[in-house]
């Protein structure tokens, strides 16, 4: 280089997207002679969220699904953690890590929270006849593990069933990662719940995000969608409307495209007074 001559700017690297830990490419999915998914393509990487948007009816329970190992896909191809697969049972994609929590949550309401916590996986001591519960471990744990969601929970031996929605979401969610998620799929979670509550779920969406989790995030609601994505499927009548960054896309451009702006302003017409 020259004296006085001007030294160029160092080309700093584009942000790059954690590799996917979970991948669909022009997955579909037919029922008889029922189309009810078709060409879908998105993706989620570690500390990611991926918000999947449509209105009633637009293929989102049988994109969780076909995620979750529920159903199988019909074409197109998923890829977990970089290779090709298709599950034949939910178990399979619980045993690498691929974790769905649905609205209905499948827990038992009149028993406590550290029983519903380690339901199907309780731990044991002993042997033989001597076997037994280890309840003292289990309550211990559950309230350790809650704590590291920052969900402060006093009591785990009251029943489940008297927290809030958006507790027992929380709850679900914590069980999901201690028991080895790397992906965790939430269908509507905040759906029946009041602004206040759909608040504290979206707040430990960021707490898994930030711990390293891919979540997969089902709303029909883009308002709770927006702040905690950062990617965004949307779907419509089991098609796909686009797989869109955060910078790609504005809150009002996605809640247009959901709500079919153009046949609103269409409607709107129609209901002017005369």
């Amino acid at each position: 280089m020259t004296p006085g001559s001007i030294r160029p700017e160092p080309i700093l690297p584009a942000a790059i997207r954690p590799e996917p830990l979970l991948e669909v490419q022009g997955v579909g999915k037919t029922y008889g002679s029922v189309r009810a998914l078709a060409g879908v393509s998105a993706s989620v990487g570690a500390g990611e969220v991926l918000c999947v948007l449509g209105d009633n009816g637009a293929g989102k329970s049988t994109f969780i699904k076909i995620l979750s190992g529920t159903h199988q896909h019909s074409e197109g191809t998923l890829l977990a953690f970089g290779v090709e697969r298709r599950f034949a049972h939910p178990r399979e994609a619980l045993d690498l890590g691929i974790a769905a929590v649905y609205q209905d949550l499948a827990v038992v309401p009149l028993m406590p929270v550290w029983r519903n916590f380690f339901l199907g996986s309780e731990v044991t001591r002993g042997r033989g006849p001597l076997r037994r519960l280890d309840v003292a471990s289990m309550r211990a744990t559950t309230k350790h593990e809650l704590g590291r969601m920052g969900i402060d929970l006093r009591d785990v031996d009251r029943p489940i069933g008297t927290l809030s929605g958006g507790e027992r979401q929380s709850v679900a969610i914590a069980r999901a990662v201690y028991f080895g998620a790397k992906v965790v799929i939430l269908d509507e979670p905040t759906s029946a719940l009041g602004v206040k509550q759909a608040g504290v779920v979206l707040s430990y969406i960021a707490r898994a995000r930030d711990r390293g989790l891919g979540v997969v995030f089902i709303t029909h609601n883009p308002h709770h969608a927006y702040p905690v994505g950062d990617r965004f499927l949307l779907l419509q009548r089991g098609t796909s409307m686009g797989d869109f960054a955060k910078s790609e896309i504005t809150i009002e451009e996605m809640t247009a495209l959901m709500a079919g702006g153009a046949e609103l302003e269409a409607l709107a017409h129609e209901l002017e007074r005369p």
